[in-house]
């Protein structure tokens, strides 16, 4: 099925440049996909399909980072109006503003639910807990430039954070410290956490790199023609994604780095990719103001897509009548 050409689903509606994209778990309902966009207007939809479900109505800017919850009943947005909100991702309805002093450039939840993590151009980090919304919430300093992304590791007993500072740093929630600095030849341009939250992706240049999450070592990095804005590890580690500076999707061997697929949808930079929870699919969005769902098996039946094999056309067009020669 390599042989078959990648068609992408567009999901369109955004007016500005698509920045951040995040999948919920599978839940009973399937899985969903919230989008992060310049025009200020988040969106819910469903995971496997792209079909949109609402738009988050309330921020007064860009919205730069954006999270579901691991059963997608709620979501959180950070934006240019210095505020990260708390929604209900079942009505839509805004449930807390958390008001901060600077652009809120990214937003997690930790993986039972009960914290939100965001990251700003303060250069500090705020951790709120979700079930005493009024009281302080926890500060880490440290940061020298502005912060690109930040996340809790599973067992929420750290965070992780990538700055313009050329740094990934870990830190310890319950002393509010830095425990370690990992420091790069170029600023961070993005960071995640396999599925599983033992290895950390960092792009940087053209370069991604693989960190073990507990040593803090470095696994492996490969380099790409051109700069790399994004990467994602499949959730069996088999492969791993990466969208840049050239329109292009690339697909790679995680085990020998090799180039497996390129495909080019995208009519901007390619700013997030992110694979489904099942690995199935995964997602990117772009300057162009789309964010587009792709196949990780080219041509299987799976969501919208249908594979019709060759063969088949053939034994369907053996079976048809065929039509006579009018006398």
């Amino acid at each position: 099925m390599s042989s078959l050409k990648q068609t992408p689903l567009t999901c369109s509606g955004h007016t500005r440049p698509v920045v951040f994209l995040s999948f919920s778990d599978v839940t009973p309902f399937g899985y969903f996909l919230i989008s992060a966009c310049k025009d200020g207007k988040p969106m819910l939809r469903q995971g496997d399909t792209g079909d949109w479900i609402g738009t988050f109505e309330g921020h007064k800017g860009a919205v730069w980072g954006a999270a579901l919850n691991r059963d997608a009943t709620k979501a959180a947005t950070g934006a240019a109006d210095f505020t990260a909100k708390v929604w209900c991702a079942v009505s839509g309805e805004e449930l807390k503003t958390f008001q901060h002093k600077h652009i809120v450039k990214c937003v997690d939840f930790s993986h039972d639910g009960d914290y939100l993590l965001t990251g700003s151009q303060e250069k500090i980090l705020r951790i709120f807990d979700l079930e005493k919304t009024d009281a302080e919430p926890r500060m880490f300093s440290g940061h020298t430039a502005f912060i690109k992304n930040a996340l809790f590791t599973h067992d929420g007993r750290q965070i992780v954070s990538a700055a313009d500072d050329k740094t990934v740093r870990i830190w310890d929630v319950n002393s509010c410290s830095e425990v370690r600095k990992l420091e790069f030849p170029s600023v961070p341009t993005s960071l995640d956490l396999s599925q599983d939250g033992k290895i950390i992706i960092v792009t940087h240049g053209n370069t991604t790199a693989f960190w073990d999450a507990e040593k803090f070592e470095k696994i492996k990095e490969y380099e790409s023609p051109s700069p790399i804005n994004t990467a994602c590890l499949h959730p069996d580690k088999s492969i791993f994604i990466t969208g840049g500076e050239n329109f292009i999707m690339y697909k790679f061997n995680y085990e020998t780095g090799e180039e497996l697929e390129a495909f080019k949808g995208h009519f901007g930079p390619i700013h997030c990719v992110r694979f489904s929870p099942d690995g199935e699919v995964y997602a990117s969005g772009s300057e162009d103001g789309t964010l587009r769902l792709w196949q990780t098996t080219v041509g299987k039946t799976y969501g919208l897509w249908k594979c019709v094999l060759p063969d088949e056309i053939l034994n369907n067009n053996a079976d048809s009548t065929p039509l006579k020669p009018e006398a």
